[in-house]
Formats: structure tokens, C-alpha cells, sequence
């Protein structure tokens, strides 16, 4: 008998579902990635690349300091981690309670909202103009 047919399952076994399956994979690499930035430290020069859009223009990108701030986060300082990227640091929360929802089973799969990717590149490009306004003297930049 073949072992992945459905007479060789055991009794009450159901396979897990596309959506709780991606989340877990999800979490799994966002814990190695968490690991990977605990024990090696993105202040210290030539450990991950450069960031390329602030290399080529000087401006900070929408994504630059997360490396650093999810360090700060993985080793518990809060606050210098929203100093290094305040977006993320405010992110992962909901990140969190979306993958609980997908978790739990709570979430139904289903299409996004044709407004999401739209809304999404308007937060990035304004979070993005904000946080190298000179009027804010670099308190927001990473």
C-alpha cells in the first residue's frame, strides 16, 4: 500500500492547510533570521552588504536600519530599535497578529483587497520622504 494513501493515514489525520503551512514556513525563516542577526552584529562594517539605494542616491530607503533594529529587538532594546527603523518596529506587531489569525485558522483564504498593494507603496514612499526630511534633523533616518 502506498504511504501517502488516504486508507494510510491514521484515523483523524487531516492534512494542514496551504495557509497554515506558509505561516509556519514564514516563521521559520523569520527565527533564522533573527538568529543570524543575534549573533552577528550589522553595525560592524563588511558583515551584510550595503544597502544599494543609499549607496547610489545617500537617502535612506524605506528598509534601511531594519537589519540593526531587529538586532537591537532580538537582544531587547525597544527604543533603539525604533531609532534605527520606527516602520518595522511598528510592522512586526501587526505582522504577528496576522500570523495568528493564519495560525489559529481564523483566516480565510482569499484575494487581497485591490487597495493593499497601492496603499502599501504610498506608506513606503512617505515613510520614505519623511525620514529624510533635513526639517526633522535625521531623527527618523537609520
Amino acid at each position: 500500500m502506498n504511504p501517502l494513501s488516504p486508507r494510510a493515514r491514521p484515523a483523524g489525520w487531516a492534512p494542514t492547510p496551504r495557509p497554515v503551512r506558509d505561516a509556519w514556513a514564514g516563521a521559520g525563516f523569520f527565527a533564522t533570521l533573527c538568529v543570524v542577526t543575534a549573533l552577528v552584529d550589522p553595525t560592524r562594517p563588511g558583515r551584510f552588504p550595503a544597502c544599494p539605494f543609499r549607496a547610489t542616491t545617500g537617502f535612506d530607503c524605506p528598509g534601511c536600519g531594519s537589519l540593526r533594529a531587529l538586532h537591537e529587538l532580538v537582544h531587547g532594546h525597544l527604543a533603539a530599535a525604533a531609532d534605527y527603523n520606527l516602520l518595522l518596529v511598528a510592522f512586526l506587531p501587526c505582522a504577528a497578529a496576522v500570523w495568528l489569525r493564519a495560525v489559529t485558522g481564523r483566516a480565510r483564504p482569499r484575494a487581497l483587497p485591490k487597495w493593499s498593494a497601492p496603499v502599501t507603496v504610498i506608506v513606503l514612499v512617505v515613510w520614505a520622504v519623511i525620514r529624510n526630511l533635513p526639517v526633522l534633523g535625521g531623527v527618523l533616518g537609520a
